[in-house]
């Protein structure tokens, strides 16, 4: 009986060995081969930016407009809605952060870009299996009599009607050596597009960001109108107490009556109808901080402050403040990987494989030396003919790359585009403001003149009522311009890429890292 202890010990004759050694030296050296082509950021406009936007150097019309803070260079940093000094305002914008399901939505799907990362890079590693086993089988009564079979290396024989059994410890080896860098060049995609999918997350917590202080200054210009057709019903009141007193007492007739009657109802009636406006943005709030409508509500606050200055920095450095730049340049960079992936096919692959285990017919034995099984071996494919296949493929990724190049330059310009409207808007709207409300005195003075004429009994109750139309009219007016003017400063932060900066992206290195158990937990 063999006395030998019961461990794996394979071993390959001297030119196996040194088989394995020679394609373990050139898998080595092939490694350090990539073909595709070298990738550098192209240019992202047909000439130079300029020192600063356009809209910034345009002569004020009034000493009163709207103007860029000052250096010109600053950038927003971190929390851009602190700019605004609104309490309310930084505590629903820090519910958003966390609440909100479409930022959830667009993390999970930064998640999933990661581990895509590990699946690529799994590839540059041998697969390892193994199989334990047991058969046990019998062969058929009915075998020609007398026919025996020799099984093993012992020479045992069985005739018709035997049973056998057969245990097995088998390990399985292959790898296949990234020679040309195809596999390497599919993690750097994967790691462009983990990045990619980075700045798309952060694109979208800017725009909800955007979205939750534009519907609350939009509540708040709401409260606003709600509050000036509070007071002007509270005016149209007095007034038509004023013409009944002036009819009971013979002074006026019943058409004043009429007409007063008639504007108090009709303010009444727009003043209900701004609660519908109202309503949905405060719907909307709740849906963007991850709350049930139904349980939610703003307290009313007119809206009363006026657009900060806001720091703009130069054009150059809008292609560092946007997420949605960066991402547009990262996908450039996945689509030129996606180059090199399919120019690897031009060259051969090598596969190693390798099996080794033990098998014997008794278990008690498959420990034993002699149960020992081993194989080594190697194969270079080649594809010689194709039809132009693998040629097509190189162009059809050549294809996407440079349209992601168009694609990454017509962000950049809608980039510059509105943040050149964002400060006209603003610049413009500030004028418009100081116009209107110079219009509004005009017409309040237009009122009290043209009341004090109905009162002497020089002008009928019409002119009062035409006055008082102009009046509100100027005063809504004004007041939308306010919430339009805020609207717009928002809208110029989100073109300017609200607080984010190029430096936050997660680098190759970092995006690669392993996840957390949080981060891979199902929500329940």
């Amino acid at each position: 009986m063999d006395k030998r202890p019961r461990t794996l010990n394979f071993k390959a004759s001297f030119s196996d060995r040194r088989l394995i050694f020679v394609l373990s030296v050139a898998a080595a050296v092939f490694c350090g081969c990539r073909v595709g082509p070298h990738y550098s950021v192209p240019s992202a406009l047909p000439q130079a930016p300029p020192a600063e936007y356009k809209e910034t150097t345009t002569p004020p019309v009034d000493a009163g407009q709207w103007k860029p803070a000052q250096p010109q260079d600053a950038m927003l940093r971190g929390k851009w809605w602190e700019i605004y000094n609104d309490s309310e305002l930084n505590d629903l914008e820090d519910k958003v952060n966390i609440d909100n399901q479409n930022i959830k939505q667009y993390f999970e799907n930064y998640m999933e870009a990661r581990t895509l990362i590990a699946q690529a890079r799994a590839q540059l590693f041998p697969t390892l299996s193994v199989a334990p086993g047991f058969q046990r089988s019998r062969s058929s009564s009915n075998l020609e009599h007398g026919a025996v079979t020799t099984t093993g290396a012992t020479g045992a024989t069985s005739g018709a009607g035997s049973q056998s059994t057969v245990w097995s410890l088998p390990l399985d080896a292959s790898w296949q050596p990234d020679l040309f860098g195809k596999i390497r060049n599919q993690i750097r995609e994967a790691q462009y597009s983990a990045q990619v999918s980075a700045a798309d997350l952060e694109n979208e917590r800017l725009s909800e960001q955007a979205s939750l202080a534009t519907y609350l200054f939009e509540v708040r210009g709401q409260d606003a109108l709600i509050d000036l057709y509070k007071r002007t019903v509270a005016a149209d009141q007095q007034s038509l107490d004023l013409t009944r007193s002036l009819y009971n007492t013979g002074i006026d007739n019943e058409v004043s009556v009429v007409e007063a009657e008639n504007t108090l109802e009709n303010a009444q009636a727009s003043q209900t109808n701004l609660a519908v406006a109202r309503a949905q943005y405060e719907h909307a709030i709740a849906v963007l901080i991850g709350t049930n409508p139904s349980t939610f509500s703003i307290p009313a606050k007119p809206l009363d402050a006026n657009p900060p200055p806001i720091p703009l920095g130069m054009p150059s450095q809008l292609l560092e403040r946007r997420p949605d730049i960066a991402a547009a340049e990262r996908q450039m960079a996945a689509a030129n990987a996606q180059i090199g992936v399919a120019t690897a096919a031009y060259f051969p692959s090598l596969n190693l494989t390798g099996s080794g285990g033990t098998e014997s017919s008794l278990i008690s034995q498959l420990f034993d030396w002699p149960s020992r099984f081993w194989s080594v071996g190697a194969t270079l494919p080649e594809t010689i003919f194709d039809a132009g296949l693998r040629r097509a493929t190189v162009n059809q990724y050549v294809a996407t790359y440079n349209a992601d190049v168009a694609s990454y330059r017509q962000t950049v310009l809608t980039a510059v585009q509105q943040v050149e409207d964002s400060i006209a808007s603003l610049r413009i709207l500030s004028n418009q403001m100081e116009q209107q409300h110079t219009a509004e005195q005009s017409a309040q003075k237009f009122v009290d003149l043209e009341t004090a004429r109905y009162k002497n009994g020089i002008d009928p109750y019409i002119d009062v009522v035409q006055a008082q139309t102009t009046l509100l009219s100027d005063q809504s007016t004004e007041a939308t311009l306010r919430t339009e003017q805020m609207t717009a400063s928002v809208q110029l932060i989100q073109a300017l890429g609200g607080g984010w900066d190029r430096s936050d992206l997660p680098t190759p290195a970092q995006v690669s890292s392993k996840l957390s158990k949080t981060d891979t937990t199902i929500q329940k």
